[in-house]
């Protein structure tokens, strides 16, 4: 069972990323306040549940939640300042996009730079521990996933719409075959030696 808080302050607020180990596309966080009644039975870190489950979900964390933002940083802003940096960027800028803004932040993982004055704490496997970062761990995934969906019109040799960018066997035959586009993180190892 998922606990709904971790800190005694009102607007606490979770945070989570999607998209980290991916060779293609953006780094995508979110961050969610939740109510102080919130309860979705289903709700667990986005890891654990079907795509199925993770697109039911969304629209009800949206709805239920207080307060909730999504990020998108791509490929030259991963390429440029790497991609522990850009994770923390991403989930820095949901947070800032909160109303009202949080007055405690968790975050999943163990890596995180604060944002502004406000207190945080970085919870190892918080995804499957606390509410809010699994709330954010599913935005973060169905928006990254919806992001990956549309950008595969454009360049469907790679079959995003499938591997979402993940280094798969397929997706690197094909950047083998077709060479990188634009949407590649080029400081990645995109192809196996």
């Amino acid at each position: 069972m998922l606990n709904l808080r971790f800190s005694k302050f009102e607007f606490e607020c979770g945070t989570d990323e999607a998209g980290r180990g991916c060779l293609a596309g953006p780094v995508t966080a979110a961050a969610v306040i939740l109510t102080k009644d919130f309860n979705l039975e289903l709700l667990n870190d986005s890891k654990k549940l079907s795509e199925k489950t993770r697109e039911k979900l969304k629209p009800f964390i949206e709805e239920l939640s207080l307060s909730f933002a999504v990020t998108h940083l791509g490929p030259n802003i991963i390429d440029e300042i790497n991609i522990l940096n850009a994770s923390i960027r991403a989930m820095q800028e949901s947070i800032l996009k909160l109303k009202p803004t949080p007055n405690y932040i968790i975050v999943d993982g163990n890596r995180f730079k604060p944002v502004e004055n406000i207190p945080h704490s970085t919870i190892i496997k918080g995804d499957s521990k606390f509410m809010s970062i699994a709330a954010a761990s599913v935005l973060a995934k169905t928006y990254r996933d919806a992001y990956m969906n549309k950008i595969h019109e454009e360049f469907p040799m790679y079959n995003w719409k499938q591997n979402k960018g993940y280094p798969t066997k397929e997706h690197r035959a094909a950047i083998k075959k077709y060479g990188p586009c634009k949407y590649h993180r080029m400081t990645f190892k995109l192809l196996e030696d």
